[in-house]
C-alpha cells in the first residue's frame, strides 16, 4: 500500500523561468552536439559546444541581473553543464579522433567527463572559499571550448585528427587540469567600465587583429595555451610565491602605517 503525501503537506517549487529557460538553451545544444557527432557532422556538433558555453554564460549574468539566483538554478546549471562540456565533448573526441585506439580512446574520453564531473561538483561546494579573481582548475566551459576549437582547427588546417597521439595527449591533460588545484584567472575582478591606461585597447585591437587572421586556428591556440600555462605555473607554483611577496609587502605596509599612527 502507498502513501500519497496529502496536499497541504507537499512543497511548492518556485522557479524563476527566464534564467532556467537560458539553461535549458544550454542543454538543449550540448544535446545537439551528441546527436551531430553521432550523425559525422563534427563540424556543426563543435559550433553546438560554443553555443551551449555562450547561454551558459548568459544565464549566470541574467540570473545575478535579476536578483533571482537560487539553489535550483544552481544545481540545474551544473547538470547542464555536465551535458554540454562534459558528455558531449566526450563523445566528439571519441568518434572524431580516438575511436581507434579501442579501450585507451574510451578509457581516455571517459576520464575527460568524470574529470568535468567532479570539478562542477568541487566548484558547488567550494564556490564561497575560492580565491577572487582565479578558479580552482581549469573552468570544464573552457576545456569544452579547446575540444570545439580543436575541431575546427583541424578542419581549417585539413588535419587528419584519426588516431591522433596529441589529441590524446590532450584529452588526459584537460582531465587533470579540471581537478587539479592550479589557479587559472577569472578575469572576473576586471571592471571594464573604469578608466584604464590607454594601452590596453591598444592590446586589445592587436588581439582581435590577431584572432581575425585565421579565427579557428588562432582561438584553438590561446584557448590550449590558457590551460597549458596554468599547468605549468602551477606545477612549478611561479605565481604563489608573487603572491606571497604581494600580501607580505601589504602587511608589512599596513603595520608601517599603525606604528606611525600610535607614535604620532
Amino acid at each position: 500500500m502507498s502513501y500519497e503525501e496529502p496536499p497541504s503537506e507537499r512543497r511548492n517549487l518556485s522557479i524563476y523561468v527566464l534564467p532556467n529557460l537560458l539553461t535549458t538553451l544550454n542543454m538543449f545544444f550540448g544535446f545537439f552536439a551528441i546527436i551531430y557527432t553521432i550523425n559525422g557532422k563534427v563540424e556543426w556538433a563543435a559550433y553546438a559546444i560554443v553555443a551551449a558555453a555562450l547561454f551558459d554564460q548568459m544565464d549566470g549574468r541574467v540570473a545575478r541581473w535579476m536578483n533571482s539566483t537560487s539553489r535550483f538554478g544552481a544545481e540545474y546549471d551544473s547538470l547542464s553543464d555536465l551535458v554540454s562540456f562534459g558528455v558531449a565533448p566526450a563523445v566528439l573526441l571519441f568518434l572524431w579522433s580516438l575511436e581507434p585506439f579501442g579501450r585507451l580512446g574510451w578509457l581516455a574520453t571517459f576520464f575527460y567527463m568524470a574529470c568535468g564531473a567532479l570539478r562542477l561538483a568541487r566548484f558547488n561546494v567550494q564556490e564561497e572559499t575560492a580565491e577572487k579573481g582565479y578558479f580552482q582548475g581549469l573552468p570544464i566551459p573552457m576545456a569544452a571550448g579547446i575540444v570545439a576549437s580543436s575541431v575546427l582547427a583541424f578542419q581549417d588546417l585539413e588535419m587528419d585528427p584519426v588516431r591522433s597521439i596529441g589529441l590524446l595527449g590532450m584529452t588526459f591533460l584537460l582531465g587533470v587540469v579540471m581537478v587539479s588545484n592550479f589557479r587559472y584567472r577569472s578575469f572576473k575582478d576586471m571592471d571594464l567600465k573604469e578608466r584604464l591606461p590607454f594601452t590596453y585597447l591598444v592590446v586589445g585591437v592587436f588581439l582581435v587583429a590577431i584572432v581575425a587572421i585565421r579565427p579557428e586556428v588562432t582561438l584553438f591556440i590561446l584557448f590550449l595555451s590558457y590551460a597549458l600555462l596554468g599547468a605549468i605555473f602551477g606545477v612549478f607554483k611561479l605565481g604563489r610565491n608573487i603572491r606571497k611577496n604581494r600580501r607580505g609587502y601589504q602587511q608589512f605596509e599596513t603595520e608601517g602605517e599603525d606604528e606611525n599612527e600610535i607614535t604620532h
